[in-house]
């Protein structure tokens, strides 16, 4: 995607309901991010990428903004994930950070537990599919809307999100 934007659009909100995802901290409490339940922590073959957008955030009025695009496509599961041999949906999914030194540190931080495969999981959703999500790190995938919306502005997002990364070893 380099410093250009691509014209297909990302679907940028995974919540399946069409609800809001739960605050951060009970997601982080968790260590979900507002999908059903967790089996495995192995994260499967799939590329990120980041652009800049030329708007602020909000709650960071002078800032650019980091854009993360996640492609996970479709897949057969491997040994290391929950049915091996069996077919998972794949995952589009952008997320968004001030671009800003926090936000450039949170940015390196994401890119190191995503090259060790932390950030994503093969799940079983509520309907019994099995599909790829975030795993146990919170992702921003609204640029506005706030906390209820998965969005900004959060004031503590930047915080949680190095804490949580820290705390996997990551910093």
């Amino acid at each position: 995607m380099g410093s250009g934007q691509s014209s297909e659009k990302l679907h940028c909100n995974r919540y399946l309901n069409g609800q809001g995802p739960p605050p951060l901290v009970q997601q982080a409490n968790e260590g979900l991010n507002g999908m059903g339940k967790e089996l495995n922590s192995c994260q499967p073959e799939g590329q990120m990428t980041w652009v800049i957008l030329h708007r602020d955030l909000p709650g960071f009025p002078d800032n650019n903004t980091l854009q993360i695009n996640y492609i996970f496509p479709d897949g057969i599961q491997t040994e290391k994930q929950p049915h091996p041999g069996q077919p998972y949906a794949g995952l589009r999914l952008c997320a968004y950070l001030p671009d800003n030194r926090e936000g450039r540190k949170v940015l390196r931080g994401l890119d190191k537990a995503f090259n060790q495969q932390l950030l994503f999981t093969v799940t079983t959703n509520i309907d019994g599919e099995d599909m790829v999500t975030t795993a146990s790190i919170p992702l921003k995938t609204q640029p506005d809307g706030g906390n209820k919306a998965d969005g900004y502005p959060d004031p503590d997002y930047l915080k949680t999100v190095r804490k949580l990364l820290k705390d996997k070893g990551i910093e």
